[in-house]
């Protein structure tokens, strides 16, 4: 063993797959790049994630207190950076990167056509929110996209390096 900076170690907890959050306020849709978050309950499904006061998304989030959380394969993975690496505030991101709005059922904030799964989500905690930007959100419909068979996704290890999913194993479970 040897010594590992601190300041790495998300590099080697860095939860799920790397997502697109979308957000609606005041007629105007957005999207963000989103690494950091975490499932919390199974049923309803309550997923944590972090979104900076410093992100466009966090002003629309907090007023609305719904998002869509849309999951994409790894083919949209150069698109997903890009998307990170640009704020809501100076480009309409939806069409400077090509991505479909869908009007959602139970949200204002649109899903993503080209995502292979979209998670329609309210915010049901906002505890945390001002020391860490962690809000709490419930998913209310998810949507899947048929078409799209055995999509990868990207998971996030730092510095723009990108780990994609790889073989599957299935294991016995004696869970529920």
């Amino acid at each position: 063993m040897r010594n590992w900076p601190l300041s790495k170690v998300y590099q080697l907890l860095e939860p799920g797959p790397v997502v697109l959050l979308t957000t609606s306020r005041k007629g105007r849709a957005n999207v963000m790049t989103m690494s950091w978050h975490m499932m919390v309950d199974f049923e309803p499904p309550l997923i944590a994630c972090i979104v900076s006061d410093r992100d466009h998304s966090f002003v629309a989030l907090r007023a609305t207190k719904e998002c869509v959380i849309a999951i994409p394969a790894v083919q949209l993975a150069e698109k997903v950076v890009a998307i990170g690496n640009c704020s809501g505030r100076d480009v309409d991101k939806f069409s400077v990167f090509h991505l479909t709005p869908k009007k959602a059922e139970h949200v204002a904030s649109p899903l993503v056509a080209e995502c292979f799964a979209n998670v329609e989500c309210r915010v049901v905690d906002t505890r945390l929110v001002n020391r860490y930007g962690l809000f709490v959100l419930e998913g209310v419909k998810a949507w899947i996209d048929p078409e799209q068979e055995n999509p990868k996704t990207i998971h996030h290890q730092g510095f723009g390096k990108f780990a994609v999913d790889g073989e599957l194993i299935e294991l016995t479970s004696k869970m529920p």
